[in-house]
């Protein structure tokens, strides 16, 4: 067992990520030690197979030594390459070119940051650069989704559409707006899918009208919507979503920081939704989360309207670590496990995960089961006709996430309910039948709970 000097020292100084400051001091830190392909062990020696891989980041699974060898390679040969004064370095230069070479259409330019919120930052920039340069300066008002997720930053948390990144920090802005969630499980036009994208599409246009047509500048949504619950829509959602943008004359910006590199399937989510957005944000995946880094990838046309507007003028967007060397030679290397086996076994163990997830409709908490590829979520009721959601004084997300622990899987458990899965894509046939067990196990453990039991029986 790790040593409670350590707990200590993490509740003295360590501050935790979207978390419960003084619960978190009560509680303590679980400390992991180690990982391999998808199991991760704690600092206590507990096996667990790690169904969220990491933060959905861990795409590539645990321990790849090709990996590591390609960062220890990079650091001793040039650890740092500044991208500013039109300096770089070759790994860079490669990851940029091998990854617009495979992005949708002409999303020929890519921007590196540190991460997804950054990348969303990014955009925001680049936006409104580019309506100045084309002399519309007016057009400076951002619409998302509700239950959306666009990263933790100032800007990016305006966008973002979850209470608790809103509670207490002023925003979103005014200049941020939304429009219902297609959320078909809970839909107010029900669960048909061309219902679903109608009002979506009505919703649109009316906010866009609202704001002003002239003064609409981009529109952003997740081709599934993760930190909302694993909320997918129906088939051709985004690409009807993606159209009305076109013919309204607003920019459509894809986020793709957790489904993209193989978690729904292909390498980019919107090629299977079969649309070429004018942006496509990145990261988790790009380089599975050994090493931190995100990307923007900018469409052609953007890309020449922007150079035109600066001329010789410097585009002034930077960041230091932009087109980080080591991050860059770590994301060529996930990009290569991708494309030889990772890809493909990612679909195989996606089928099974989800046909496994499915088997559990009938537990009398389940309500619904959604997701793509190796990205879902159940969501657990206790009224299935009526679809009560769990009591608040369950505590789903402490509760739940504490019982699969304890059955050796670590899951998303959400507050309201929902349990979200996206493990690595490097699962065996005999890890996903695991989770599917372990997630049995926690959930007839959840039956029993005395909170629970009396929500049933009312």
């Amino acid at each position: 067992m790790y040593s409670n000097s350590l707990i200590e020292l993490d509740r003295a100084h360590l501050i935790h990520p979207v978390a419960s400051y003084r619960g978190h001091e009560k509680l303590g830190v679980r400390v992991l030690a180690s990982a391999k392909g998808a199991t991760v062990t704690d600092a206590s020696g507990r096996q667990l197979i790690d169904g969220f891989a990491g933060l959905w980041c861990v795409n590539a699974g645990y321990g790849h030594e090709t990996i590591v060898e390609a960062a220890a390679k990079q650091m001793r040969e040039l650890p740092y390459a500044t991208a500013y004064f039109g300096l770089g370095s070759e790994p860079a230069i490669r990851l940029a070119s091998e990854l617009a070479e495979r992005a949708p259409g002409n999303l020929n330019h890519v921007y590196f940051t540190l991460g997804g919120s950054d990348a969303v930052d990014s955009t925001i920039r680049f936006i409104r650069y580019y309506w100045i340069a084309r002399g519309e300066p007016q057009r400076d008002q951002f619409i998302s989704v509700e239950q959306g997720y666009h990263g933790s930053s100032t800007v990016g948390a305006g966008l973002t559409a979850l209470p608790a990144f809103h509670t207490g920090f002023g925003i979103p802005f005014d200049w941020q707006h939304k429009i219902p969630s297609h959320y078909a499980y809970r839909n107010p036009v029900g669960d048909d899918p061309q219902a679903i994208i109608a009002a979506s599409l009505t919703a649109l246009r009316r906010k866009v009208e609202e704001i002003g047509p002239e003064r609409v500048a981009a529109f952003y949504a997740e081709p599934i919507q993760g930190s909302g619950g694993v909320l997918v829509p129906p088939r051709g959602w985004m690409k009807a979503m993606r159209e009305l943008c076109r013919d309204l004359g607003i920019l459509f910006v894809a986020d793709e920081v957790i489904t993209g590199f193989g978690r729904t399937g292909p390498l980019f989510a919107s090629t299977e939704d079969e649309i070429v957005p004018d942006f496509i944000t990145t990261a988790k995946g790009l380089t599975s989360g050994y090493v931190p880094m995100g990307a923007v990838f900018m469409a052609d046309h953007i890309y020449q309207t922007i150079a035109d507007g600066a001329g010789a003028s410097a585009v002034g967007h930077g960041y230091t670590y932009s087109a980080h060397p080591v991050s860059a030679a770590v994301g060529l290397e996930v990009l290569r496990l991708y494309e030889n086996g990772l890809l493909e076994n990612g679909v195989k163990a996606g089928a099974r995960l989800m046909e496994g997830l499915g088997s559990l409709r009938d537990h009398p908490l389940v309500g619904d089961v959604r997701g793509r590829g190796m990205l879902a979520a159940i969501e657990l009721v206790v009224d299935k006709a009526q679809k009560t959601p769990l009591p608040a004084a369950a505590e789903p997300a402490r509760r739940i996430f504490d019982r699969a622990w304890e059955n050796g899987l670590v899951i998303r458990a959400f507050a309201n309910g929902v349990l979200g899965y996206a493990p690595p894509l490097c699962c065996s046939e005999t890890e996903i039948d695991a989770i599917i067990e372990r997630t049995r196990q926690s959930l007839d453990e959840t039956l029993e709970d005395p909170d629970v039991r009396r929500a049933l029986k009312t």
